[in-house]
């Protein structure tokens, strides 16, 4: 298993070791409150983001830094050819009449031209203002209107009819290019009188306090606010992240380091990568979905070194290995595989981190037949050459984090928001701890508040919400940010979330309870699609659980049942009630009695963005769950 000797060697370098160092605060009584990480990169004094494509061309202009998706496969994009690409752009909107400090908003899937896009508003001395692909007619007017943008780059046709339909609530349309109907070449023809000494002007005037972007949340509930965060913010985060984590991924496998990046880059979590992997010449690679079916085959294709994904991407590679062993007859097998790895994982970490004998003979003996048998397919389904992945956006299984650890990639878990222009805590590389998400990224503190609400400080911290001073107010306090999120700081500084502190269920007699342990858990098992814990002012906990449409076509296959059976004609179904079950009491093992679901009830259809009951980053839209499923939810309490 190559990534256990890399990590052994790794760990020998101390330079490396020390690169995760903390400080830790504790109370009178002794327990961990605060933990604070030095920066690991001086905080910057003078220049932007919008340098970065123009420093690479001057330093390494044939470096292979971005591979564009083309009919042919993946084309090579040098340092130059980008830098070059990126002026001929940011020319044509000085030439639209895009003055410095005007804003640009984007609205597109994740694709080269979105990379091109943002740098090329920032060389052009604007802000850009990202918008999800999938945004209502409503919500794209909300931000046209909020944020003063007075132009956009849509993806295609569609994208511009939901834009034709927000105009209408707005003074006047903003002036639009269409990047499937030749946005950058249309942009490129327009700026071509513009000389490009007006770029380097208006590049040189930015500084790290400047405005670079409005990145608007994607709201669980209540309108989306701006963030303002500033070229400082966004180099504090790329910066310390890479320098962290590049030189110890490097020493761990001797490869090139390249992405694939499918995030949407409206979210803050893939415009940082992107960031990052631009400023450390990491080549970057672009998928515009997320939906394993359709990201596998270009991840088999790109051959990434490592990604960065959400905890539904893994969950779902766990479940197509368990499918693809039960239509052969092994699902016993991939079971009996799954139950090594954990043991494995769990047994070998516990070595490396200094705590017990690691595996024994037997145990080493069933992980190595397994790998020959399981553990390999997992990691061809990812390309062959993946050693490691970062997962956020919510916890990640304990569980499945030892499988795949097993399975030799190592996922580290990060914490954060937008409001902290994205991880504020990750896991060491070294120091790898499954079910925490790490420590805070250099530069950074991180505080347990008295009622256990986190709390943020650092170079990422945004300034304020746009036009909204009075929630700015809210959750910043002497430069610490208030989250809303609760956690929990162990005897090292690691960061465990136990919950939001909106979303705590009071039960009638008294009981708080966080619903995320149990969600988390619970949507880990197939064949659950989503879920939402329910039990405010009520006797006990219970559950919506919707059916994961893959999970149970294959579910049916195993079953010889006809496979286009309705989902709805399954919610009462006594076997698929029972799966369900077991997944269930597997979700209450992580908490007490008095906290674990005692009723539960299928429900037809599922969770999704389009029927406006999941954010564009798949967090559930609680308030709007509860309103949609009223009366089961008043049924499981009868």
């Amino acid at each position: 298993m190559g990534v256990r000797k890399d990590l052994k060697r790794a760990k020998h370098r101390s330079d490396l070791a020390q690169r995760a160092a903390v400080e830790l605060i504790r109370d009178e009584d002794g327990t961990v409150r605060e933990v604070r990480a030095a920066p690991l990169v001086r905080p910057s004094a003078s220049g932007s983001t919008a340098d970065i494509p123009y420093a690479n061309a001057d330093e390494a202009p044939d470096a292979v830094i971005l591979r564009r998706k083309e009919a042919g496969g993946w084309r090579p994009v040098t340092a130059a050819a980008f830098a070059q690409e990126v002026t001929a752009v940011a020319k044509g909107l000085i030439a639209s009449g895009l003055e410095p400090g005007g804003r640009v908003a984007l609205m597109s899937r994740t694709r080269y031209e979105w990379t091109v896009l943002d740098f090329a508003v920032w060389a052009a001395g604007g802000q850009s203002v990202p918008v999800y692909a999938t945004s209502s007619a409503e919500q794209i007017a909300w931000i046209l209107r909020d944020s003063g943008a007075r132009f956009i780059v849509v993806e295609n046709d569609d994208s511009a009819a939901t834009v034709a339909e927000a105009s209408q609530q707005l003074p006047g349309p903003p002036r639009e290019w269409r990047i499937d109907s030749g946005a950058l070449r249309e942009l490129t023809a327009l700026g071509r009188d513009v000389p490009d000494d007006e770029v380097t002007k208006r590049r040189a005037a930015l500084t790290p306090d400047t405005i670079a972007t409005l990145c608007y949340t994607s709201g669980t509930t209540g309108r989306p606010k701006g963030c303002v965060l500033t070229h400082g913010n966004l180099h504090a985060e790329a910066a310390n992240t890479v320098e962290l984590l590049h030189p110890v991924f490097k020493e761990v496998t001797g490869q090139t380091a390249a992405t694939l990046l499918f995030l949407p880059l409206a979210h803050i979590l893939g415009r940082t990568l992107q960031i990052a992997c631009l400023l450390a010449r990491i080549e970057l690679g672009h998928c515009p979905s997320i939906k394993p079916d359709e990201l596998r085959p270009e991840l088999q294709r790109f051959r990434p070194t490592f990604v960065v994904g959400v905890p539904y991407l893994f969950e779902k590679i766990h479940d197509t290995g368990r499918a693809t062993a039960e239509k052969i007859g092994r699902g016993s097998s991939f079971d009996r595989a799954d139950r090594i790895a954990v043991r494995f994982g769990e047994a070998y970490l516990d070595k490396f981190l200094g705590g017990g004998k690691g595996p024994g003979p037997g145990l080493y003996l069933g992980w190595a037949l397994y790998d020959l048998l399981v553990y390999r397919r997992i990691r061809k389904e990812l390309g062959g050459r993946l050693r490691y992945a970062i997962s956020g956006g919510s916890p990640l299984d304990r569980r499945l984090s030892l499988f795949f650890y097993a399975a030799g990639i190592i996922i580290y878990e990060g914490y954060g928001l937008t409001e902290t222009t994205a991880a504020a805590t990750i896991t060491p590389p070294l120091s790898p701890r499954p079910g925490t998400v790490g420590l805070p990224v250099p530069g950074t503190a991180v505080r347990i508040a008295d009622d256990g609400e986190v709390l943020i400080k650092g170079r990422i911290v945004f300034g304020s919400y746009w036009n909204n001073p009075a929630a700015t107010g809210e959750v910043l306090h002497d430069e610490w940010f208030a989250t809303g999120d609760l956690g929990a700081l162990d005897e090292d500084g690691y960061l465990t979330i136990t919950g939001r502190k909106k979303d705590i269920l009071v039960t009638s007699g008294g009981k708080n309870v966080s619903p995320a342990v149990l969600e988390d858990r619970l949507r880990s098992r197939p064949p659950v699609g989503q879920c939402i814990v329910v039990g405010d002012n009520r006797p006990f906990v219970a559950a919506l659980v919707t059916l994961d449409p893959d999970a149970v076509r294959h579910w049916l296959t195993v079953r010889k049942r006809p496979v286009d059976t309705p989902l709805a004609d399954l919610c009462d179904d006594p076997e698929m009630v029972a799966d369900v079950g077991k997944a269930v009491d597997y979700a209450n093992k992580a908490v007490s009695r008095a906290e674990s679901i005692r009723e539960f009830c299928i429900v037809a259809g599922e969770f999704t963005e389009e029927n406006g009951l999941l954010t564009p980053s798949l967090k559930i839209k609680r308030h709007a769950v509860v309103a949609a499923y009223a009366a089961e939810i008043k049924a499981l309490y009868r």
